[in-house]
């Protein structure tokens, strides 16, 4: 964010809106909070941070009296004096109805994937203004408009599918807002969001809170934490460590160091992608890209702001998203378009790892035996030996295979990340692509996996394709710079000299200020 020192406007009121006492969370022999008590008055922002893991999204849920599967909550959630817990589903969403907001950590659990986002929020809007067309309206545009969805691009028109990541978060938030709730709850709002639009939602958030909306915001971004909460409570094993004004809790924001670039680019590329054009309905250009190269062992970024065609290039190369022309080779071998028209041996070498990992995992396998998978597929490793080399990278992600032994609502959203990381990993491919692999890790995890992939590239000449918002990691890590608007190259080189030409583009969504 480029102004992490700004400080949050006065608080409304002193009368909690939230009040929480002794809660409990227990998944059967796993105790995941404990005795976690908080008063949140009208306007007050609460900021909620810890290590992946530590309960920040089982709080979250719990907020809103939920229990997540084989979950039981216990003591006392109550908005406005209303109990939320120990009542019935159908009662508990009843009581809810235009108090609580609640954004999730991967919004595209919030969307429906068979209708059109704007319809949604429009009956949204209804479960509040009845009847009532203009008000209906009126709502829709202001939940639009403090969400941050550019007006002109008519976002809310289009389907999930059709949204890149960031477009959903804001999309999702816009279906939080729209019923005009007394406490939202966000849990971490910025994932997916450039820094441009992490700045407009820090405005937003902030003209929200004025209005006297109580924010309960859970994130591993302390710069997000200190540009908008008036208190921070730390949370760790699932109860609060400490707790006290952002100052004293967080300290001052770190400043900005430049770091060395990770080796220069060589002439033959791994990876190749020459006239890549995806098209949507008959004549809606999404992607037209004349050339992309990566050398081995090196980290090409692709940057830009939400929407600019990150991820439409990193999933066709990984041969999830078909283009209508164009073609993608590896060590010379030309890929199949389609990745279900890929033999085993290109499936390997060329490995994607989703911005989104929870939608990737199933539902009732446990998440060990899915990294185990394409050790078993891919490479032919026998069971045992691809279960160990699970566990091997695990430990090395800083995560214990026994959190990996559960199923996958049972991990966290960084936990998952790992997770995902490490499937892809354990097929040995020759170009990983990563899709803001960082985006729901702290501090100290996200070291771990950056010294993972450093190895990978160093060790294994492994080509590094990382799609990131975060600038200060790409100027850590990668070689090279692609950064994309609308869907188009707009620019290409060594890291250094694309993103000190950077600052002086407005229109992308980038920035060098530290997030």
């Amino acid at each position: 964010m480029s102004e992490p020192s700004r400080h949050p406007g006065p608080v409304q009121g002193t009368d909690p809106v939230l009040s929480v006492r002794g809660l409990t969370a227990r998944a059967g022999n796993d105790v995941l909070l404990t005795d976690v008590a908080l008063d949140l008055p009208a306007g007050r922002v609460l900021a909620v941070v810890g290590p992946s893991g530590a309960g920040k999204s089982t709080l979250g849920l719990a907020l809103l009296g939920e229990p997540g599967p084989g979950v039981e909550l216990g003591g006392s959630v109550r908005v406005e004096g209303t109990e939320l817990l120990g009542i019935g589903a159908g009662e508990r969403r009843a009581r809810l109805a235009a108090r609580v907001g609640h954004l999730p950590q991967h919004p595209g659990s919030a969307l429906d994937p068979l209708r059109r986002v704007g319809r949604v929020i429009e009956e949204l809007a209804a479960t509040r203004h009845g009847r009532d067309r203009d008000r209906r309206q009126e709502a829709v545009r202001q939940a639009l408009l403090r969400a941050g969805v550019p007006a002109g691009e008519r976002l809310e028109r289009r389907y999930p599918h059709q949204l890149s990541g960031g477009q959903q978060q804001r999309l999702a938030l816009a279906q939080t807002l729209v019923t005009e709730p007394r406490v939202v709850v966000l849990d971490e709002p910025t994932t997916g969001l450039d820094p441009a639009a992490t700045d407009a939602l820090v405005t937003n958030l902030g003209a929200l809170a004025a209005d006297g909306v109580a924010l309960v915001l859970l994130t591993h971004d302390h710069d997000l934490a200190r540009a908008m909460a008036h208190e921070v409570a730390v949370i760790r094993d699932g109860r609060f460590d400490r707790r006290g004004p952002v100052h004293e809790v967080l300290g001052e924001a770190p400043v900005p160091v430049d770091a060395p670039l990770a080796g220069t680019e060589q002439e033959r590329p791994r990876l190749r992608a020459d006239g890549l054009r995806v098209v949507a309905g008959a004549d809606r250009v999404l992607l037209e890209v004349d050339s992309f190269t990566a050398v081995a062992g090196t980290c090409a970024a692709l940057v830009g702001r939400s929407g600019a065609g990150k991820t439409t290039l990193a999933r066709c190369l990984a041969g999830l998203t078909v283009p209508r022309a164009g073609r993608v080779e590896v060590d010379g071998i030309v890929l199949a378009p389609d990745a279900l028209d890929r033999p085993r041996e290109d499936r390997r070498r060329l490995q994607y790892v989703h911005q989104d990992p929870r939608a990737t995992f199933l539902l009732r396998l446990p998440v060990l035996d899915q990294i185990a998978r394409p050790g078993i597929l891919l490479r032919g490793l026998s069971a045992e030996r691809a279960q160990a080399q699970a566990r091997e990278l695990l430990e090395r992600l800083g995560m214990h295979p026994d959190t990996a032994a559960r199923r996958p609502h049972r991990l966290s959203g960084g936990e998952l990340q790992r997770a995902a990381l490490a499937r892809a990993i354990i097929a040995d491919p020759a170009v990983l692509v990563a899709d803001e692999v960082t985006s729901a890790l702290d501090a100290a995890n996200r070291a771990g996996l950056l010294d993972v992939l450093d190895q990978l590239r160093r060790e294994r000449g492994t080509t590094l394709v990382l799609v990131s918002h975060d600038v200060n990691l790409v100027a850590t890590v990668a070689t090279t710079t692609t950064l994309l608007d609308t869907g188009s190259v707009l620019d290409h080189g060594p890291t250094g000299q694309v993103l000190s030409r950077v600052v002086h583009r407005k229109p992308v969504g980038v920035t060098t200020a530290e997030r």
